[in-house]
């Protein structure tokens, strides 16, 4: 009988020499203007920001690999502008907010926040295209403490949804938005590309491994309990239900959704209550190699989304330090370290995989809609039909009865 030494001398060697060149899905992870899913989600609204952060000081944001700038005029309106002036290219990032627009700090032309040309103070009778040279600018609206904008052809704009956790509050409870990047487990900008995260909503068995040992226990003993786990793709997404018996007998049964174009419909994973889903995290792609996510929830106390910590002694990642990271390893380190961008081409997918081959099979069918000239899952274009429901949240099943 060999030794287990000679056993693993007759097994074959895989000479990472030998490994191929990596293939990227260009179609699930390039969000450009032009490139298949920069389309896609460029028929969506994305949060741009918090309502805060469109204030009387040019602000430089980055979406989906556009540089912009946000503002909000002295009349209270948010604007949101490409930075090139249409005069000659300067940068409004240096401009002027005023009453009811941003004036261009080199020859003074000021813009509404829609783009229409208000003033041009060096032309002759004040200019002789006012109205009608337009500043670049894409819609925003404002809703739950974000603000939102629509980046794609404007002859297919949906309308800006509304989503029932927020809608129905009970006594006491109001909602509450956050720019921090909560549930994406590392800096507020995470420094790889957005699908690598969205893919992660709909991975619950990562759940008992990297949150339940790796990174210690960082929910309940509830979560750490194997469940019996199926996938579904619905009319919005892929739905993941987790279900686990209790010492009881009860079931604790756990929906979660990844829904189009980027939401994440997560359920606490602490399970401080068994009800319907309390927040939403939208995962915004800044460019292909970061992305931010914010997070609108049903709170009841001020500040209640921030004080959400789940590492070491309630630290935040940043204050982790090098030897905790690699100790305690979370979800930021588990998929920035795939790369910047994921290598597709040397995965092997496996049974615990099927969420994630479901979504891409989704992401892949809504990209062909679009070039196809049809609108992908989850547009809405009538304003009566704006409200989006979802079957996520933490939920206790009673035990089945005993047979006679």
């Amino acid at each position: 009988m060999n030794s287990p030494q000679e056993h693993r001398r007759l097994i074959p060697i895989r000479s990472a020499y030998e490994l191929p060149e990596p293939g990227i899905r260009d179609e699930l992870v390039r969000t450009g203007r032009g490139t298949q899913m920069g389309e896609l989600l460029r028929r969506y609204w994305h949060p741009v920001g918090l309502a805060s952060d469109a204030t009387d000081t040019p602000r430089q944001i980055r979406v989906l690999g556009e540089d912009l700038i946000l503002f909000r005029t002295g009349e209270g309106e948010a604007g949101l502008l490409h930075p090139r002036c249409a005069h000659r290219g300067t940068s409004l990032y240096y401009g002027k907010v005023e009453q009811d627009g941003i004036r261009c700090c080199y020859h003074g032309w000021k813009f509404g926040p829609t783009g229409e040309c208000l003033e041009q103070p060096c032309e002759p009778g004040g200019g002789s295209r006012i109205g009608r040279m337009l500043q670049p600018a894409y819609p925003v609206a404002e809703r739950y403490g974000l603000v939102w904008a629509y980046m794609g052809p404007p002859e297919r704009q949906p309308v800006l949804p509304r989503f029932e956790p927020f809608e129905d509050l009970a006594e006491g409870e109001f909602v509450e938005a956050d720019d921090q990047s909560i549930g994406g487990g590392g800096p507020v900008v995470v420094d790889c590309n957005w699908f690598q995260h969205y893919e992660n909503v709909v991975d619950p068995w990562h759940v008992l491994v990297l949150h339940g040992t790796f990174s210690g226990v960082q929910f309940t003993d509830a979560m750490l309990r194997a469940p019996t786990i199926s996938f579904e793709t619905t009319d919005k997404g892929v739905k993941v239900t987790s279900l686990r018996t209790l010492d009881d007998g009860s079931v604790f049964r756990r929906v979660t959704e990844a829904c189009m174009p980027t939401w994440r419909v997560v359920p606490n994973p602490r399970v401080g209550q068994y009800a319907r889903v309390e927040s939403i995290g939208f995962v915004l792609p800044i460019d292909d190699t970061h992305f931010r996510i914010y997070t609108v929830a049903r709170v009841r106390q001020p500040g209640e989304l921030t004080g959400f910590r789940s590492r070491q002694n309630g630290k935040l990642w940043s204050e982790l330090s090098e030897d905790e990271h690699r100790r305690f390893p979370g979800d930021y380190e588990a998929q920035k370290s795939q790369g910047d961008i994921t290598w597709h081409g040397h995965e092997n997918l496996a049974t615990s995989d099927r969420g994630i081959v479901l979504l891409r099979r989704l992401v892949q069918a809504q990209v062909k809609a679009v070039e196809e000239g049809r609108d992908p899952a989850g547009v809405r274009f009538d304003p009566a039909d704006d409200l989006v429901r979802f079957e996520a949240g933490n939920f206790l099943d009673a035990a089945a009865p005993e047979a006679s």
